[in-house]
């Protein structure tokens, strides 16, 4: 259930016009932020975003005797690790929470202590998302591995020996366990099928900087040498695609002007070709991207998702909300999470017309065309939406409820708004900067 300060009143129908700022991305700084555990030395990371991952993965360094205490600079953390300990597991879970982050600190933890114990994990109900995969992984770097009542507990009896991995599918998590593990490990490891999303390139960097050797192939193919110690990094986040995509396609659903600052076009070259192909405008700058509706009809499209550098899952769910307004059948094919497409029940509530499939509409390879998932979408548009009551499902669909109820006519009630506050850093007070009229339940008898 949902308190009252967890429900956000919209009253749609209008425009959002005017400017917002997005800061580093939600997919890179908490990794970074784990890195820092590798390092002998303290770590600044810069443009970080206040957002519950983030305060997460601050509760738990902190709690592993790492000092986190903010920069010179707004968005500027510095992390020591110097005096590196065990932390009490139920302290580990109570951090925790719902974040799946913590998997990725058994690499390090087995570098700096020997052993790592590791909670159950939640993260967003958006299809499989297996961490069996990540504890196979470092069973092959040499890592004991053993049930306990509420999680898994870790032990590297000797140092981690590098490996080599070949990923059944490019997955951002997996790649991002072996590169925070392979780093400190004997050898080299060589990891085949890797993910390659710029967050990933990030991370490199940021090992880099510390003093890590890997090289990235053409053919998704990353080795990774050890080395005997790193220090620490001074590093400025990239840039949240992901965000900047969630504020495009809410300009073009709402037929509003949004610039983004701090918004780059080198991690968004495929949203952009897709947003012009349906109608949206965009002009960039030095500073940012501004995205706007110019008017007339939106058109619609054929889509499907794919790892990087293809159409990234998380701008599927913001964009199919502005696909509702185009003119004709727009198709959409989820290659990467099987139950992606369940947020559109909802927006047909509204009035929008999407059918769902267990067929692939599409030609990409796809691991769901001979399984029972409704993966495809069809979208009939253009549909005047109206609002309802909605309960957020996962962060990106959560957002894309958001944009479906600005987009609206009347008033939505959105249950769960806290969900969004995982990946969107002062979305509420954004939206109030872009003339959206929302409020609190309680704001009403203020």
């Amino acid at each position: 259930m949902t308190g009252p300060d967890d429900v956000l009143l919209v009253h749609g129908g209008s425009p959002l016009e005017g400017e917002i700022r997005v800061r580093g991305a939600k997919n890179l700084v908490p990794k970074a932020m784990v890195a820092a555990l590798l390092g002998h030395g303290p770590s600044r990371l810069r443009n970080v975003p206040d957002i519950r991952d983030v305060r997460v993965v601050r509760g738990l360094l902190q709690l592993h005797g790492v000092t986190v205490r903010p920069g010179d600079e707004p968005g500027e953390l510095v992390l020591d690790p110097t005096y590196v300990e065990s932390a009490n597991v139920a302290d580990i879970d109570a951090h925790a929470g719902s974040s799946r982050i913590p998997i990725l600190f058994c690499g390090p933890l087995l570098h700096r202590l020997g052993h790592a114990f590791i909670p159950g994990l939640g993260g967003c109900d958006i299809g499989g998302r297996p961490i069996d995969f990540h504890f196979e992984v470092l069973r092959q770097f040499g890592a004991t591995i053993e049930k306990r009542e509420g999680g898994q507990y870790l032990e590297a009896p000797q140092r981690l020996r590098g490996t080599k991995i070949r990923l059944p599918y490019p997955s951002v998590g997996a790649t991002e366990q072996v590169l925070l593990t392979a780093v400190l490990a004997e050898g080299v490891t060589e990891l085949s099928n890797a993910a390659v999303e710029p967050e990933i390139e990030d991370l490199i960097c940021v090992l880099q900087k510390m003093g890590a050797i890997i090289a990235m192939d053409t053919d998704r193919t990353i080795r990774i040498t050890g080395v005997d110690k790193l220090g620490g990094y001074n590093h400025r986040a990239l840039p949240d695609r992901l965000e900047s995509a969630s504020w495009a396609s809410a300009a073009l659903a709402t037929e509003g002007n949004i610039y983004v600052r701090g918004a780059s076009q080198r991690e968004m070259m495929t949203f952009l070709n897709t947003y012009r192909k349906v109608g949206g405008a965009f002009e960039i700058d030095d500073e940012g991207i501004r995205f706007w509706h110019p008017g007339g009809s939106l058109k619609a499209i054929a889509l499907e998702t794919d790892v990087h550098p293809g159409f990234q899952t998380d701008w599927q769910q913001p964009l199919v909300v502005a696909l509702t307004q185009a003119s004709g059948l727009s198709i959409v094919h989820e290659t990467v999470y099987e139950s992606r497409l369940g947020f559109t029940s909802a927006l047909n509530q509204m009035g929008a017309h999407i059918q769902l499939y267990r067929e692939c509409l599409g030609g990409s390879d796809c691991r769901f065309g001979q399984r029972n998932f409704l993966h495809s979408a069809v979208v009939s548009g253009p549909t005047k939406l109206q609002g309802a009551d909605l309960v957020i499902p996962d962060l990106r669909g959560g957002f894309s409820y958001l944009i479906a109820a600005l987009a609206a006519q009347g008033t939505s009630r959105v249950h769960g708004i806290e969900l969004i506050n995982r990946g969107y850093e002062n979305f509420m007070q954004k939206l109030r900067d872009l003339g959206a009229n929302v409020e609190l339940p309680g704001e009403q008898d203020a």
